[in-house]
């Protein structure tokens, strides 16, 4: 699923030389001439290992959803320097977010286990190695005044940026109705673009996630949401995707970043922290703290426990093995590649079940 939204290296440390500090000698002992002796030559002063190079911040693009803004929370408490690890978040739209992630700019990208496996079949397959959550009502399909259900839309035009995952929300929407694509007419629409051209007129219905659903709703008089990702539940996860090489090479890193993860989900799910959440959360994308508190209620954050759970194999979407089993499937059936994708190998829950065994 799209969602809308360099970093400096750090200079390698200078060889520091260090200086030694020694006692003064105690006096020679007298010796007869007979016994003196040469003195022996000194030895050679120590070679100084050069101080080793620091590594470089881990590289991670994210874009306008509430499960990877979270990710502000701990930048701004400073959670990264107390685990001990640098991490440069890097922000986009979301569409360029993938697009710096095929490029090697980035080393991780936050996007959908969908549009993982989209990115993989182009050149640049990831890891996702934590659940960060799924849309629980966010992602929508919101109608014109007059149409009040699901079953309405036979015969009406909806908006929806074709390949992605709310067209398969569409779908699984259609279905709940016992209807079919061919019942309506899809009109291919930019998600960005489904506020104004559900407002225009031109189609009846569209399908969006937030904050674009959101604004169909504000914009439009009398719009409804009649369908949403609520409806289900785990067919749209958002992970942290990650470079296999950069994985294999920093992984002691990742797994550091992994548990921070669950420590923003933590203070995000703690009812006791919302107004200061989405003080930070909002700020970022410009909205006030009270309308973000709604995105944040259609965002089902997922701490360890819920990691554990959906990381289970199971071929239903409360798995994400199940969830990108049926991605798969709509990208195939809808060209958006053309051979079935290993989705497995984009998944690898071991830093999650490393750090559930240490709390167990």
């Amino acid at each position: 699923m799209n969602r809308p939204v360099l970093a400096a290296l750090i200079s390698a440390l200078s060889p520091l030389l260090l200086s030694a500090c020694s006692k003064p000698a105690p006096p020679a002992e007298e010796k007869p001439a007979a016994a003196a002796v040469a003195p022996a030559p000194s030895a050679a002063p120590a070679a100084v290992a050069p101080a080793p190079k620091a590594a470089e911040p881990l590289k991670i693009a994210y874009s306008d959803w509430p499960g990877w803004v979270a990710w502000d929370i701990a930048v701004q408490k400073g959670w990264f320097k107390e685990e001990g690890v640098e991490v440069d978040f890097k922000w986009f739209e979301y569409a360029p977010s993938m697009e710096a992630y095929s490029a090697g700019k980035v080393d991780a990208v936050a996007v959908t286990n969908g549009d993982a496996l989209v990115t993989g079949s182009s050149g640049s397959p990831s890891v996702a190695i934590v659940i960060n959550d799924y849309s629980n009502g966010n992602d929508m399909i919101v109608a014109k005044a007059g149409i009040k259900s699901v079953a309405d839309l036979k015969g009406k035009k909806i908006g929806v940026e074709v390949g992605l995952v709310d067209h398969l929300l569409l779908l699984n929407a259609l279905a709940s109705a016992k209807l079919t694509e061919k019942d309506v007419k899809i009109v291919n629409v930019p998600t960005d673009q489904t506020p104004q051209t559900l407002k225009s007129g031109s189609v009846d219905a569209v399908a969006a996630w937030q904050p674009n659903s959101g604004a169909a709703l504000r914009e439009v008089p009398g719009s409804t949401a009649i369908f949403t990702s609520a409806n289900v539940p785990g067919l749209i996860y958002d992970v942290l995707a990650v470079n296999p090489k950069s994985l294999t090479e920093r992984r002691a890193d990742w797994a550091k970043v992994v548990k921070v993860w669950f420590r923003i989900a933590a203070f995000v799910k703690d009812e006791k922290n919302l107004d200061e959440a989405a003080k930070i959360m909002s700020a970022r994308v410009g909205l006030t703290p009270d309308a973000y508190k709604k995105l944040m209620g259609g965002t089902a954050f997922q701490d360890l426990a819920g990691d554990l759970a959906h990381f289970k194999k199971g071929d239903s979407l409360e798995s994400i093995y199940g969830s990108s089993k049926t991605v798969d499937e709509f990208n195939l059936k809808n060209n958006v590649y053309k051979a079935p994708v290993k989705y497995e190998e984009y998944l690898d829950p071991s830093i999650v079940e490393e750090i559930g065994k240490s709390k167990s």
